[in-house]
């Protein structure tokens, strides 16, 4: 299980949080014959409308490192020695891979793109995301046991998911992703036509999750740059709405076994909303008040409080993680909460990996730095710590390591990483005073 032994044994980092997708001419050959000429007509004009952003790199001479929404046509999706090599380096011995590229007949890359509305849309998409799925079993197969692959579904077609959740369980695969909601395309978690979908992912096992996505439109003259703007400034707003709807739609009193997963959307904002919704669901069960008209047809189906459900059936990806998202850990429940690097976004961790812990956990005790970096991702997702950790004892930080707090002359001037870049402001702040 990878136990401490004294202040240098290693720890066993896992990253909740990594992104890959083949090359787009790759996918070719993961398509049903049916769609190649399509395909072969499509694949050579397109261009990721997104691909622009972050050409001003700043902080770093590597083109490949993008952030999220520019990032479809890095190398290090696919590249899997030069994934490994970089892993290595950073100390990670194993990753959960969401997806990042662009599948075939996507309008952008995965993490931009709204889920399909028309139904010649989703024939095609919903072609272009299996052909993803199939892709990633066989590059998670190059590197066993170091990547835990999501598989993809949209929710337009249940018949066509549930038996997508079915083939990723028997193909290996360690989860579920269903769309996040975008300004183009709210899914409203709580209607009840999803039942059959959760029941499917609770008989398999399979956590489903939802990450972060731009939820915006790219810019085009109608919208000017708000739309690029305002995608930004909104995506917290649209992902934060679906722990309500998984919370009054009851979801977990039917389905307790049903697990989900929230990632890169840091976790301060949860013990705030858990809070007010445990407020309206106890208040929504009074006669007399006022929130007893609206809320007690949906509140009283429910046994248990929104704080005990997700204790029971939510873990929380903390990739992009800041200071004050540890500092509510035990609001939300330390054993809830795994740690993210969010490679090979310019966004995340790399090329400071190590820095970055130390800025978020030296002052943490070890056990809990555990959970966070390891134990409780190896949990969710299957891995086998005791193989992780011969990984780790070449690789992996020391808890010494971890434990050293950063001073200030060790930061970089510069950094889009989210972790890093906090810490810079801080000094630079205090420089200013």
């Amino acid at each position: 299980m990878g136990a401490s032994n004294g202040n240098t044994s290693r720890y066993v980092l896992i990253s909740s949080d990594g992104h890959a997708g083949a090359n787009i001419t790759d996918y070719r050959d993961y398509l049903p014959k049916e769609f190649h000429a399509e395909f072969d007509a499509w694949a050579p004009t397109f261009r990721d409308p997104w691909i622009d952003y972050d050409n001003d790199l700043a902080d770093t001479d590597d083109a490949n490192l993008r952030i999220g929404v520019a990032s479809s046509l890095s190398p290090y999706n696919w590249d899997s020695d030069a994934r490994l090599k970089h892993q290595d380096e950073e100390g990670i011995a194993a990753e959960v891979l969401f997806p990042n590229t662009v599948p075939p007949f996507y309008p952008s890359g995965s993490i931009t793109a709204p889920a399909p509305v028309s139904e010649r849309d989703y024939r095609y998409q919903w072609a272009g995301i299996q052909a993803h799925n199939r892709w990633m079993v066989d590059f998670c197969a190059k590197a066993p046991g170091r990547r835990a692959g999501l598989a993809q579904v949209f929710l337009n077609n249940l018949d066509d998911a549930i038996a997508e959740v079915r083939w990723a369980k028997e193909a290996g695969l360690a989860g579920i992703i269903i769309p996040s909601d975008h300004m183009s395309h709210l899914i409203n978690l709580f209607e009840r036509r999803l039942d059959p979908f959760w029941a499917a992912c609770s008989d398999v096992g399979l956590p489903v999750h939802r990450h972060t996505i731009a939820v915006g439109p790219q810019e085009t003259e109608e919208t000017g740059p708000a739309a690029v703007a305002l995608g930004a400034h909104e995506a917290h707003l649209l992902f934060s709405r679906g722990l309500a709807h998984l919370m009054f739609g009851g979801v977990f009193e039917r389905f307790p076994d049903l697990r989900v997963v929230f990632t890169e959307t840091g976790c301060s904002w949860m013990a705030t909303e858990l809070k007010r919704l445990d407020g309206a669901v106890r208040l929504g069960k009074i006669k007399g008040q006022t929130a007893y008209p609206l809320y007690h047809r949906a509140v009283e189906e429910l046994n248990k409080t929104p704080t005990e459900y997700f204790q029971r059936a939510m873990h929380v990806g903390i990739s992009l993680a800041v200071r004050k998202d540890l500092d509510c850990r035990y609001d939300i429940g330390v054993d809830r909460l795994m740690w993210g690097a969010d490679y090979p976004h310019h966004e995340g961790c790399f090329p400071y990996t190590t820095l970055a812990l130390r800025l978020l956990f030296s002052d943490i005790p070890e056990e809990e730095v555990r959970k966070m970096t390891s134990l409780n991702a190896a949990q969710v997702y299957g891995l086998d710590l005791e193989k992780l950790q011969a990984i780790a004892d070449r690789i992996g930080p020391t808890v010494e390591e971890i434990a050293t707090p950063v001073t200030p002359d060790e930061l970089p001037s510069v950094s889009l990483g989210h972790t890093v870049s906090e810490a810079i402001e801080k000094k630079n702040r205090a420089l200013a005073a």
